[in-house]
């Protein structure tokens, strides 16, 4: 990656990072694993876009995921119908 892509791409870069960090830490809070979060560095060095790759995880660990955005979902509608 050259200095002027290097400049161009530090705040993906830095949202990215922070994005695979936040994104276990907020899953496990509410009893969900997914384990392999990673950002595509490699990708992102050659386009200068950097994508998230949310890996390979067991059924039950998606199930769990999908019952944590479910809850969320709904006490999201029932605090806007309040």
């Amino acid at each position: 990656m050259g200095p002027t892509l290097d400049r161009a791409t530090a705040e993906q870069r830095r949202e990215a990072a922070l994005a695979v960090e936040d994104l276990p830490a907020v899953l496990a809070l509410g009893g969900a694993i997914l384990p392999s979060v990673e950002v595509d560095w490699e990708y992102g060095r050659l386009t200068g876009a950097y994508l998230i790759d949310l890996g390979s995880a067991r059924t039950s660990q998606i199930l769990g995921i999908t019952d944590l955005l479910r809850k969320g979902i709904r006490h999201e509608g029932e605090a806007g119908s309040g």
